[in-house]
């Protein structure tokens, strides 16, 4: 006979997340905002919310601080199988640092059992938000990039652009393209095949991401990235 504990064990074990996707995001506002989103619509929907569990950290490091942090991350948690992303900028960090993000980030996947991934943007994830409205390959410093948002949702009457905006995944969603956005990003990373990520500029990678998250998503928002 089973005993009343090892049904319960049974029981609690079939909503135990069979894939576990954590994401590193440099910053602490803007990426973490937008991320967060995802990662709530995701734990809504009925097909996925026992099956995949997405975590969104907000470090405010620097570039390879944050592949650091998920390595130490995924030691201190004794993970296995799961999908870890690092989401930074280049921002006026050194080339060098940035470059070597980047192949670090590769070089744990030779080991690790885990998944580690990339998800930069040069110079800021702001030029993946620009890319949900126009295809912009100026390579500008990123206060220009801030100045074209604002501009562009003073237009949209959707107020001013803030980089602690909360719902910064509506606006995109609704008076942008997200699926226009990761054609975009993908053109352009095409154009860059040969570049380092530092001399990759503008560019961004967090399209990658978002397609890994969108797969889960309700179909009916779905449809907007895929």
């Amino acid at each position: 006979m089973v005993s009343h504990n090892r049904k319960k064990q049974r029981r609690i074990g079939i909503f135990q997340p069979s894939q576990k996707i954590v994401i590193f995001c440099e910053g602490t506002e803007t990426e973490v905002n937008y991320f967060s989103r995802f990662k709530e619509i995701i734990s809504s929907n009925p097909i996925y919310k026992h099956s995949i569990e997405v975590e969104v950290v907000g470090l405010g490091v620097g570039t390879l601080q944050v592949i650091q942090a998920a390595e130490d991350y995924v030691k201190q948690n004794s993970l296995e199988g799961a999908n870890i992303w690092c989401v930074y900028d280049k921002d006026d960090f050194p080339e060098k640092d940035f470059n070597s993000a980047e192949e670090k980030t590769k070089k744990l996947n030779e080991t690790s059992l885990n998944r580690f991934s990339s998800a930069w943007s040069n110079q800021c994830i702001e030029y993946w938000f620009i890319l949900h409205f126009d295809y912009y390959t100026s390579d500008n410093h990123r206060s220009e990039y801030i100045s074209y948002l604002d501009s562009k949702f003073r237009q949209l009457g959707i107020g001013k652009y803030s980089k602690s905006d909360e719902h910064i995944f509506e606006k995109l969603l609704e008076y942008g393209n997200p699926k226009r956005a990761i054609k975009f990003a993908c053109k352009r990373m095409r154009e860059c095949t040969l570049l380092s990520p530092s001399k990759s500029a503008p560019a961004t990678k967090v399209h990658l991401l978002v397609l890994e998250l969108s797969k889960y998503l309700p179909e009916e928002m779905r449809v907007y990235f895929i």
